[in-house]
């Protein structure tokens, strides 16, 4: 499969996570727990895996701790945990277009860090991004969105984008398979500091959720939801460059709206799916602009 196609894969597959955490949170979980333990189940058998399969890819030089780490902790625990607690706190597709203003801020970091020069077009994408954005935290009235559920989708945002940009190195220096194994384990153990185990609502484990028991849920967001999209995001990251990558992200928001309304009956208002219309057309032109800069156009 290209990269293009893994790409969209893992991101379809990232879609199903908002209203899956939204049932179990629903059913008592916090957000800091159902991240937690989505994060655990999901390293503990690909650990294993990797381990009896392929255990030199598990072994890591010292130049590249401080990357994994990185891609550990704002890649997996920080990009998860501020996303369900916008999830919680705002509804799914709010939530989901928050956190893909990630292709806009990972074109910027392009430019400004690494000093490469983006056509006019990415920064008319940015440009609607923003625009999209207010429209869709309905900033004219102060009150339309829960405040903390919009700063954390915008800080998922931030991670999201460090998943790129870290993603691309690691995807290019290591094993997909190990550094997604090894980014799981950094991101359990930072989201187990955060919500030790002990905490947890295990009494709720058999609670009834709209998708099923609550047990059932947490490990269909483990697999479906978390290891494998991250498994083939990375793989994506070795052929697509990460503003280009980045902006295959813009089919998970479409997809978990579309889950939401289905699933858990959360519909966006008409002003609301103009701003995500808007904001989902500038992250078109940021990648328009990188097929026109590739091919000379």
């Amino acid at each position: 499969m290209t990269g293009t196609g893994l790409g969209l894969v893992s991101w379809v597959l990232f879609a199903t996570s908002g209203p899956l955490a939204k049932a179990v949170m629903a059913a008592g979980w916090p957000a800091a727990a159902v991240t937690s333990v989505r994060v655990a189940l999901a390293a503990v058998p690909l650990v294993a895996l990797v381990a009896l399969a392929r255990p030199g890819a598990l072994r890591w030089r010292a130049g590249d701790v401080w990357p994994l780490l990185g891609y550990g902790v704002l890649g997996v625990a920080g990009v998860q945990l501020l996303f369900f607690v916008a999830v919680a706190r705002i509804p799914v597709g709010v939530a989901m277009v928050l956190v893909n203003l990630a292709p806009a801020l990972v074109a910027l970091w392009v430019r400004v860090v690494r000093g490469v020069r983006l056509p006019r077009l990415v920064w008319l994408g940015i440009g609607l991004a923003v625009a999209g954005l207010a429209v869709v935290a309905r900033i004219w009235d102060g009150g339309g969105l829960d405040a903390l559920g919009v700063a954390a989708g915008l800080g998922s945002a931030v991670c999201s984008a460090g998943y790129f940009l870290l993603g691309e190195r690691a995807a290019h220096r290591r094993d997909a398979l190990g550094t997604t194994a090894a980014g799981l384990v950094v991101g359990a153990v930072v989201l187990a500091v955060l919500c030790p185990p002990w905490t947890l609502p295990v009494d709720r484990l058999g609670a009834a959720t709209p998708l099923g028991p609550v047990w059932l849920v947490l490990l269909t967001l483990a697999v479906a939801g978390t290891a494998l999209p991250y498994l083939a995001g990375l793989r994506a990251l070795r052929e697509l460059a990460p503003a280009r990558a980045s902006v295959l992200s813009v089919v998970e928001p479409l997809v978990a709206a579309a889950l939401a309304w289905v699933l858990l009956g959360q519909a966006l208002g008409p002003a609301q799916l103009a701003g995500a219309a808007v904001m989902l057309a500038g992250a078109v032109l940021v990648q328009l602009a990188g097929v026109v800069e590739a091919t000379g156009v």
